[in-house]
């Protein structure tokens, strides 16, 4: 069943990619992420997976073809696969494309094959390090062999794997071409990531901030990088490593935004609509999904948000002035 779009944003920008975070809490506490001593949502401020379900069914009616559920860990939240067996019709009827996952690895042991049999067919893992000691110091409190058998799960599954990279200077920096390597030699792609400045942490942003810039010309002398066109719909820009056959994508929202094909907005999991991940624009869905049993004003929201999505966003790190952090953290708005 196909849905014609009228999700258009006042830039003409056709919106069918909808990331929706079904849940703040996590596993692991990453440096760049979250302090080290967070506090959660109370669990009445999260949609339930029957409110979550009845939001991504009206974007999928608006159009929307792709979704990716992210957190926090998305595999941590209880029931979850509840909604990925409803999210399934969608794919058995054809109102939509694909439903992917942004995970930490952890939970994938556990949930590979039931994800697999739920119509996902690729996934993202967020991996820093390919050591244990520097894994668990980013983390605080992940397990690296837990992650990596959860990877092994993954690929028996026949889930298509993506590895997520954080660019940290003087943590992972040097490690990047051994992580690369490493991934293309397992058929991965991988995409290296600009931290981001989203909520308060313990340390220093600005110490943590490597421009990827600087890691692709430290690639390049291990590496021959060719430009390519290839695209997933996200904001990546890949090029193809001549030595392995692999793509490595880069996000760089700090050195060179991507917002002029931004075709995506994201919910969060107490159901706030943010059209753009650098702007605090925001609609709430919440209170319309509450207080109907019909999707009127569920719908009237939505289309809200949209006529109001930006241009682009205003990310700044800058190291003569103060960061720009917006006051939500990653994990509450979904990666």
């Amino acid at each position: 069943m196909q849905h014609a779009s009228n999700l258009i944003d006042p830039f003409g920008r056709r919106v069918d990619y909808l990331r929706v975070s079904v849940t703040d809490r996590c596993d692991f506490r990453c440096v760049y992420c979250m302090s080290s001593d967070m506090t959660f949502l109370p669990h009445g401020d999260l949609l339930t997976l029957e409110e979550l379900d009845r939001l991504c069914g009206a974007f999928i009616r608006r159009g929307v073809r792709r979704i990716r559920i992210s957190g926090g860990e998305p595999l941590v939240r209880r029931g979850i696969m509840a909604l990925f067996r409803s999210l399934k019709t969608y794919l058995d009827d054809g109102s939509l494309d694909e439903v992917t996952l942004t995970t930490n690895g952890s939970q994938l042991t556990r949930y590979a094959d039931e994800l697999a049999a739920c119509g996902v067919r690729r996934i993202n893992v967020s991996l820093d390090s390919l050591d244990a000691d520097k894994f668990k110091a980013i983390t605080r409190t992940g397990s690296l062999d837990k992650v990596l058998a959860g990877i092994d799960a993954a690929v028996r599954a026949g889930l298509k794997v993506k590895i997520n990279a954080v660019a940290l200077r003087d943590v992972n920096e040097f490690e990047l071409g051994d992580m690369l390597a490493w991934a293309h030699g397992r058929g991965f792609d991988m995409t290296l990531i600009e931290t981001m400045p989203l909520g308060e942490i313990d340390g220093d942003r600005l110490t943590q901030y490597l421009p990827l810039t600087e890691a692709r010309a430290q690639l390049a002398r291990r590496f021959t990088l060719d430009e390519t066109n290839y695209r997933t719909g996200g904001p990546a820009r890949y090029v193809t490593v001549r030595e392995t056959g692999g793509r490595l994508g880069f996000i760089t929202p700090m050195t060179h935004n991507f917002c002029e094909s931004c075709n995506r907005v994201r919910v969060t999991c107490t159901g706030t609509v943010y059209m753009c991940l650098g702007q605090e624009d925001k609609v709430d869905l919440r209170a319309p999904l509450r207080a109907s049993e019909g999707d009127d004003l569920l719908d009237a929201a939505i289309l809200k948000a949209i006529a109001h999505k930006p241009r682009g966003h205003d990310f700044v790190i800058d190291r003569t002035g103060i960061p720009s952090v917006k006051g939500r953290h990653m994990n509450t708005t979904g990666g």
